[in-house]
């Protein structure tokens, strides 16, 4: 009876501490961790396609706690501030400026107005210009930078609508932007606080289909999230000239997206359409895809996607019809896309699963059968006339492949370029270089009846990024350049310059701020363009390691090891440690095991890093590996808690053994998928 006393006053105990409130102000962190956080953060350059013009942009490492603080509606998978008429989640820019290539200065851009906050940042098609969009305290204008005269201009007021999708798209001879605005006659929004809804929520199967569908954040709940979700999407389409003129183009509807031909004769733009769903997010809304020519008018719909509530079960079920719309980058205003040959099902056994269609200005015809896939169409890189790649995946089997095929002759059996595990970072062939074709779209760069590749390079030596010649004749692969192994870990951003061999490189180290460079891969010769320097002094001197180990079952692990600053390692003091990690998915035991972490990458505490615990006294494990490998048709999750715990062990006795841990004060942490390995463990 006492017992039975004891409890019931425990259990009132408790009930009163939860619901009690505390009056918790903010607090800055130690000034050991508050000298990372906030320290000024370099620039980040941002370099036309042929490296000739560069802009820097600068932003803070966080938000403020005001600009977090602010309303927030979360409605069919968008998270919007309803003041502003934007995603609440962007991340701005508070500076630009102009960057000489040639000389390395950096020069100011005259008027720019106070207190920037820049997203949407786009080069015009004769790169000579740079529109963006700017954020006020009242809504999102949209400006223009005139990169020879350095010199921004407004272009229109804070009258946006950046709620969904893109926002503007430069016209083809760039005397302007098509831009989309709010609505003049815009509904107010319902106060969804004090408003009561007219009936309840209900969800019908009249069917009775059998449906899967995953968990999605931030779902519409009722019709008044249905009524203030359309007026926040509802925007109208204006014709905005650089001189701030403005021409109505098309009246109000909810535009989604907005693509230009490639002769810029036609424009492409996704219009969502009512029912919506409170089961499925705004992606699988009822959604048109018309062609308008340049006056706004109406050419061809080419298809009306209807809601999407119920796929087959599996990963690699969609939509019946077509899907993936949009324009062939080597034509003048050809549509392509891609139908299901299986009925959007995974699990029927067919020969081919997908079919690309293509369909011709003006657009009057049937479309036509262009090529098929054996597994779940990928997508298209095109060339020209004779030549494009195609790619198609599967994710069950973690299967890729690449092949080669013929545009203008869809009876020429395709050639097989790469099949292989998706995963398997060592054996990856690299990406395509590309080049800007006659419309100014990037293009499979064809030379000398030969393709170009440029990859990381992962190894068991680590990342040694390369570039490839791809003989189309002899389908052979020739090594041009490979970096060498060093103090230095190198990245190739991109071709700038097939026919010189000049790559736009960074370079980094563990203790050096990643600078771009531009290199000669036939001579080896770099040119330096930025100068970036270490923001992170308190920290430049930290012992960093890439360690391997591995867990009960033989599978090979690795981690980045740091310690803390000043550590002395003769003393092998015992000292707590922070393991941070992410699981994933493996379907081999060989693709699990591979390093893709580098002692040579820049140590950066950014926003969701440990990294920053070094400065407090902690050994810090990140990136530890936390595999989960299903073999012999076994789905990886079947042992899922197990290989946690394994993962987990071998990572603490490796350090344990290297004598740096008190294995007593291990905390182990990790953001989304992480958190959930987190509390699991």
């Amino acid at each position: 009876m006492a017992f039975k006393k004891l409890f019931l006053f425990i259990a009132f105990f408790t009930s009163v501490v939860t619901f009690s409130q505390i009056d918790l102000k903010y607090q800055t962190p130690h000034p050991d961790i508050l000298s990372l956080a906030d320290a000024p953060m370099p620039p980040t350059m941002n370099i036309n396609f042929d490296g000739t013009k560069a802009i820097l942009i600068y932003r803070n490492q966080y938000s403020s706690i005001e600009e977090l603080s602010e309303n927030e509606l979360r409605l069919a998978g968008l998270r919007i501030n309803p003041k502003i008429n934007s995603t609440s989640r962007a991340r701005n820019f508070n500076n630009i400026s102009i960057f000489d290539v040639k000389t390395k200065m950096e020069i100011p851009i005259s008027g720019l107005p106070a207190n920037l906050k820049i997203t949407d940042i786009s080069w015009s098609n004769a790169q000579d210009k740079i529109a963006f969009a700017n954020t006020t305290d009242t809504g999102v204008s949209l400006w223009v930078i005139d990169y020879d005269k350095r010199k921004a201009t407004k272009l229109t007021d804070a009258n946006l609508n950046a709620n969904m999708g893109n926002t503007f798209t430069w016209l083809k001879d760039d005397s302007g932007l098509l831009v989309k605005f709010l609505p003049i006659n815009r509904k107010p929004l319902i106060n969804t606080e004090n408003a009561v809804p007219a009936g309840p929520t209900i969800s019908v199967n009249e069917e009775g289909q059998k449906a899967q569908n995953r968990t999605y954040q931030d779902l519409l709940k009722n019709t008044n999230d249905e009524a203030n979700f359309e007026t926040l999407v509802r925007s109208e389409l204006w014709k905005v000239s650089l001189d701030g003129k403005k021409s109505k183009w098309k009246d109000v509807s909810l535009y989604r997206n907005i693509s230009t031909s490639p002769d810029g004769k036609y424009f492409l733009i996704t219009e969502m359409k009512r029912p919506f769903s409170y089961i499925v997010p705004f992606s699988r809304f009822p959604t048109s895809y018309n062609v308008y020519d340049s006056k706004g008018n109406l050419v061809k719909t080419i298809v009306d996607v209807p809601l999407i509530e119920e796929l087959p079960q599996g990963f690699m079920a969609v939509q019946t019809g077509p899907r993936n719309i949009s324009w062939r980058d080597d034509q003048p205003a050809t549509l392509s896309w891609a139908e299901a040959l299986d009925g959007g099902d995974p699990e029927k056994l067919v020969d081919y699963r997908d079919q690309v269609m293509l369909l011709e200005a003006p657009f009057t015809a049937s479309p036509k059968p262009l090529i098929k896939t054996k597994m779940r169409y990928g997508g298209i890189e095109w060339g020209n006339s004779n030549l494009a790649t195609i790619n198609s995946f599967w994710r069950n089997t973690r299967t890729s492949r690449t092949e080669f095929f013929d545009p203008s002759n869809p009876a020429k059996e395709p050639i097989l370029f790469s099949e292989r595990n998706s995963q398997d970072s060592y054996g990856d062939p690299g990406n395509f270089v590309t080049a800007r074709n006659q419309f100014g779209r990037n293009v499979l760069a064809v030379k000398d009846n030969a393709l170009y590749l440029v990859g990381d390079g992962f190894s068991a030596e680590g990342k040694l990024p390369f570039v490839d010649k791809y003989s189309l004749s002899e389908n052979k692969t020739m090594r041009l350049f490979q970096a060498e192994k060093g103090e230095m870990l190198e990245s190739i951003i991109r071709m700038v310059d097939l026919d010189n061999g000049i790559v736009l490189t960074r370079l980094e180290s563990n203790n050096i701020f990643p600078n771009f460079f531009l290199r000669n891969i036939f001579t080896g010769e770099l040119n330096q363009l930025s100068s970036f320097e270490n923001p992170f002094k308190a920290i430049q001197d930290v012992y960093k390691e890439v360690i391997t180990y591995k867990r009960d079952d033989g599978l090979e692990l690795s981690a980045t090891l740091y310690l803390p600053v000043g550590y002395d390692k003769t003393k092998n003091e015992k000292m707590p440690m922070i393991m941070w990690a992410y699981p994933r998915e493996f379907v081999d035991a060989a693709s699990a095991s591979q390093v893709t972490s580098s002692s040579n990458q820049f140590t950066y505490p950014s926003y969701g890093s440990p990294v920053y615990w070094v400065n407090r006294g902690y050994v810090v494990l990140d990136n530890a590996s936390f595999p989960i490998v299903g073999v012999n048709n076994e789905e990886p999750n079947d042992t899922f808690l197990t290989q946690l715990v394994s993962n987990a062990k071998a990572g603490i006795d490796a350090v344990d053994a290297l004598g740096y841990i008190d294995r007593e004060r291990v905390a182990v942490g990790g953001h989304s998928y992480g958190a959930f390995m987190t509390a699991n463990l």
